[in-house]
């Protein structure tokens, strides 16, 4: 079970009022979504310059890694959102110090600035960054880049998801953007996304239920990527894991057609501080009437 993570995020919108939001519009936010874009970007090619072998690899409580990377990518990103959006909360997992209950307001950041450290390390190109902006608890825009695939996926809630092509040597720049969509199910062929790293017992136990017919082993946010772009069906955790992890990939999906639910079939909220910023288990389904169906077949102890 992972740790309260108390040593390890930053609440960098302590001198900020409880108030802020965007210009309180989303119209605000979806007109900056470009400049948030390129602030993903340049966080993914300040990862691209860090040579794993000599990242400074460094053990965290929880048995997790931090690196140079990490570390490079996060102050992009913060000095982003503070360039573009003054006094925006940002909770980020790479960093210090808990915000009050009454502090957080209901407009904030959740940022991981390098998802699948492991992978980075180990040399292979599943690792990712994440953005989200949430308001009142949902998460309304997702960003996720992968540096080492090219790639960048971002969805707006209620207007549509998109894949793009990321130039690391054009300083945050990016081109072919192109609509996603997640897929209806096919019945009887169940493309699942599984973690490389993080494949509990208790999703491996629902996994057998399931008609399965392909599993996709990936680390990070891109499984919430194959989803959303109707490579897989479903993405299963039901081991805990933090907001930061996850926001993101779920407003990408929502905005590709798909759904992502807690095992007892409502809805993620975000802004938990009392839990740590915890979020015990959850489903990312393509199809929301399939999520219906699988949540109501229950999924374990967590679903009860």
């Amino acid at each position: 079970m992972p740790k309260r993570p108390s040593s390890r995020l930053l609440w960098s919108g302590a001198n900020v009022t409880a108030d802020f939001s965007c210009d309180r519009d989303l119209a605000s936010l979806a007109g900056r979504l470009d400049d948030l874009t390129a602030v993903v970007g340049r966080a993914a090619a300040a990862i691209l310059a860090v040579d794993p072998a000599t990242a400074g690899r460094r053990q965290k409580s929880d048995r997790s890694f931090v690196t140079h990377a990490d570390e490079a990518a996060q102050a992009v990103i913060l000095q982003g959102l503070s360039e573009i959006f003054p006094g925006l909360p940002a909770i980020c997992e790479e960093a210090t110090g808990l915000p009050r209950p009454d502090a957080l307001g209901r407009w904030f950041a959740l940022v991981d600035p390098l998802d699948g450290t492991r992978e980075f390390l180990d040399g292979r190109p599943e690792f990712t960054v994440n953005l989200a902006v949430v308001r009142a608890g949902v998460a309304v825009l997702g960003i996720i880049a992968a540096p080492a695939l090219g790639r960048m996926w971002r969805g707006f809630l209620g207007s549509g998801a998109q894949r793009l092509r990321f130039d690391p040597a054009r300083a945050g720049g990016f081109d072919e953007i192109v609509p996603v969509h997640a897929r209806a199910q096919i019945p009887g062929r169940i493309r699942v996304a599984v973690s490389r790293s993080h494949l509990d017992a208790d999703t491996a136990a629902l996994l057998s239920r399931l008609a399965v017919s392909e599993t996709i082993v990936c680390g990070s946010s891109l499984k919430f990527c194959r989803v959303a772009e109707g490579g897989a069906d479903l993405y299963p955790r039901l081991a805990p894991t933090f907001e930061w992890d996850i926001a993101a990939g779920d407003v990408l999906l929502a905005a590709a057609g798909g759904v992502v639910k807690k095992p007892d079939g409502t809805p993620l909220r975000y802004g938990q501080i009392a839990d740590g910023f915890r979020v015990p288990a959850f489903l990312a389904f393509g199809d929301p009437a399939a999520a219906r169906e699988i949540v109501e077949g229950g999924t374990g102890r967590h679903g009860r």
